[in-house]
């Protein structure tokens, strides 16, 4: 059913689920959102999924802004990330977020007066932690003992469980102090990684998702670092491929449709003891009745759609903070960057990658800043941003001091992931609630993860299952790895 074939405001109509095959609605059409209404269809069910935006992709999106189509932010993924590989093969774009040969990361310090100084961080094919070593020992933005720290003290985070409880409440800054990391290689190797995955900087960071972090992508197989990200815009594939797939699969997707209210109906109560109940979800002009629901909204969102009793603390969602990312967006009129993307030192800029072809542009370059973590700067004007980070990019990139700007924007997200603090993990809920048939899902949730692509397609695939298994339904071709 599209979306110009809603009923009108004020129709009370009701939707079943045809006879034999249970419904299920998907409340929030992120990755989260998609990848669980893809699972429950998948495996035979009718599935709705209603979405307040005029799009899909949650917060890893595209618009047009006059000739170029811009991603609101820079979203990248690891070979590790075998659950999000999951959702591009799913909806079939594999080959439009193509992952590195092998891992290769130019780092430019900007500190030396004689000019930036590149260093690299690559991978061999030698096993782990082999694999980092030549890099590790000649990687010039460390001195030789600093190297040598490091090494020790990513054997230790190897030994570290990021499951253990004990490891929530401890911050990640406070450990590597404690195992000798200098300021210098927290800047230069720690914060380069743990700024751009978690969102925090490491004292501000959870020891856990630490862990998770550097055990899975640097010490558990060679190649779990090597970093794959869109060649298209992303709108293309968590849009456009996405709700191709999503019809494909029979998801009736409706977009522009917020959710006003959940309820157990009726028929549920006279049921209190069963699996699954059934529930009538409520938008304008027009009431759902589902055997299952799925939130995969923002904490807030879900918290204020949950019924009385779904979870013996709801207000520990509440206490899930966020934290924002800002994206800087610069074209040129002519090439500057001879990389597809760099890391920066001893500078403001963080991450920059060159998005000229995946944007359109026909002439010129146009760079992309990746800023995480950035509560100081992210309600900057942009005048200031702009006197701020144009000089910074002709320091670390000298052709740019000869060239002219011919656009300089911002992208905002100020709740753009959860916040990963320390006892963080203690507030995330699983997919299961108290209240049968309903469950939750977005990478808030208790999946192990920080808030990434991967962590949001985990919890989807984690709430579908958990609703199959309720249902004693076969869970199709739907992704097993992902606890």
């Amino acid at each position: 059913m599209s979306e110009d074939t809603m009923q009108p405001d004020g129709a009370d109509t009701r939707t079943e689920g045809r006879p034999g095959r249970a419904a299920a609605v998907v409340v929030g059409g992120g990755l989260a959102g998609i990848t669980s209404a893809l699972a429950l269809a998948d495996a035979g069910m009718q599935v709705t999924l209603l979405e307040g935006r005029p799009r899909l992709g949650g917060l890893a999106f595209s618009f047009q802004r006059g000739e170029l189509t811009v991603d609101n932010g820079q979203h990248v993924y690891l070979r590790c990330c075998t659950a999000y590989q999951w959702f591009l093969d799913r909806v079939e774009a594999t080959s439009l977020a193509p992952l590195q040969k092998r891992l290769d990361v130019p780092v430019l310090d900007a500190a030396p007066s004689r000019g930036p100084r590149l260093g690299r961080l690559r991978r061999t094919a030698l096993p782990v932690p082999l694999h980092l070593a030549q890099s590790l020992a000649t990687y010039p933005h460390l001195s030789l003992v600093e190297r040598a720290q490091v090494g020790r003290a990513a054997l230790a985070l190897g030994r570290l469980d990021p499951a253990d409880p004990a490891l929530d409440g401890q911050d990640f800054g406070s450990w590597l102090a404690r195992h000798g990391q200098s300021p210098r290689a927290v800047e230069a190797l720690w914060d380069l990684v743990g700024v751009a995955t978690l969102n925090a900087a490491a004292g501000d960071a959870s020891l856990a998702l630490a862990a998770k972090v550097f055990k899975t992508g640097l010490l558990s197989e060679p190649g779990a670092a090597d970093i794959g990200w869109a060649r298209v815009p992303l709108g293309d594939i968590h849009d456009t491929l996405a709700r191709k797939a999503l019809d494909s699969a029979g998801v009736r997707t409706e977009l522009r449709t917020r959710v006003t209210s959940l309820s157990r109906s009726a028929r549920a109560a006279d049921n209190p003891q069963g699996e699954n109940g059934h529930w009538t979800v409520e938008v304008p002009g027009e009431r759902i009745q589902a055997d299952t629901v799925v939130l995969a909204t923002a904490q807030h969102e879900a918290h204020a759609l949950l019924p009385a009793g779904a979870l013996d603390a709801p207000e520990k969602l509440l206490g899930i903070g966020t934290t924002p990312i800002l994206n800087l967006h610069v074209v040129y009129d002519r090439p500057v960057l001879d990389h597809p993307f760099f890391a920066a030192l001893g500078s403001p800029v963080q991450w920059v990658f060159d998005r000229t072809e995946a944007s359109g542009l026909k002439e010129g370059q146009y760079l992309a800043l990746s800023q995480s973590a950035a509560r100081d700067e992210i309600d900057e004007p942009v005048a200031a941003l702009r006197e701020r980070f144009l000089p910074e990019l002709e320091r670390l990139l000298p052709p740019a001091r000869e060239a002219r700007v011919r656009d300089f924007f911002v992208t905002r997200e100020r709740t753009a992931t959860f916040a990963p603090t320390p006892g963080v993990g203690r507030l995330r809920p699983g997919a299961r609630t108290k209240a049968p048939g309903l469950y939750l899902a977005g990478a808030w949730t208790a999946t192990g993860w920080p808030a990434t692509m991967e962590g949001a397609v985990r919890s989807g695939i984690s709430a579908a299952r958990a609703a199959l298994t309720a249902l004693g339904r076969p869970r199709g071709h739907l992704y097993e790895e992902a606890a």
